[in-house]
């Protein structure tokens, strides 16, 4: 199994500016070193808003997922971020996983954040997805999810493996909470033995919130293998699989979690 190379791109989100913000990611993506995967904040190309009148996309005439799929085959580099998305009558807040290829599979975020109203305007997703990139196994969340954990309990599958080796949330979570993040993405880290991504914004948004970023990777022992601070930069991590399996050798919790279910 090849290690997997991440870029983390944390940036100030310009205010419901689709334009504005696809033009400072494209200046971002024509930079980067050559990776693997690249992971951008929650509602990349408008912030977190509600105005989902004026901001969805038809999921099938989407020119932020035009953007993405562009990116992602000139780059040849996965893209995982969320957008507003209207789709047989709903809006939501749906995270996509672009691929090189132009496939693209999609996670409706679970958990709305009430305080914000987001529950009065997008209809919540009912599935757990997993995606199967470069043979790793990755498990595609939205910010308020990382508050639950049950929503991303590992366990082995029926060929005894892990059902998933990667935790990835996108988000835009106020600087206020901030300790909550950097606590909830190490918890999650260390209960499910696997590679746990945070990235999060910077800058202050149309609600007057402001945003410390800290978007951070942390490994299957809940050991910070790297962070970005308040400012907007991206960073490229190295995802280590044979690290990865054999602490899980070391600590079978996986297993004795799957034993006490049965």
């Amino acid at each position: 199994m090849q290690d997997l190379k991440v870029t983390l791109v944390q940036i100030d989100q310009v205010w419901e500016d689709k334009g504005a913000n696809l033009q400072k990611y494209a200046e971002i993506f024509s930079q980067l070193e050559q990776t693997d995967l690249i992971v951008l904040p929650e509602m990349f190309q408008t912030g977190f808003s509600m105005r989902v009148n004026e901001l969805a996309e038809e999921w099938n005439n989407s020119t932020g997922l035009i953007f993405l799929k562009h990116w992602s085959e000139k780059l040849n580099a996965a893209i995982y971020t969320s957008l507003i998305i209207q789709d047989c009558g709903n809006y939501y807040n749906r995270g996509v996983f672009v691929f090189p290829s132009g496939k693209l599979i999609y996670y409706d975020k679970r958990k709305s954040f009430a305080l914000g109203g987001e529950d009065l305007y997008f209809k919540a997703g009912l599935e757990e997805i997993i995606v199967e990139y470069q043979n790793w196994k990755i498990n595609l969340q939205i910010c308020f999810d990382l508050r639950f954990p049950e929503l991303v309990r590992n366990r082995l599958t029926k060929n005894f493996e892990a059902a998933y080796d990667i935790l990835i949330y996108v988000a835009n979570w106020p600087e206020k909470r901030s300790n909550h993040w950097n606590a909830l993405l190490r918890a999650r880290a260390i209960e499910n033995q696997c590679y746990t991504i945070g990235v999060n914004r910077v800058g202050i948004d149309g609600n007057s919130l402001t945003y410390s970023g800290d978007s951070q990777v942390f490994d299957m022992s809940g050991n910070q293998i790297g962070n970005l601070t308040n400012v907007e930069e991206n960073k490229n991590l190295v995802l280590n699989f044979s690290e990865l399996s054999s602490f899980r050798k070391q600590l079978p919790f996986l297993q004795t979690e799957n034993k006490t279910k049965l």
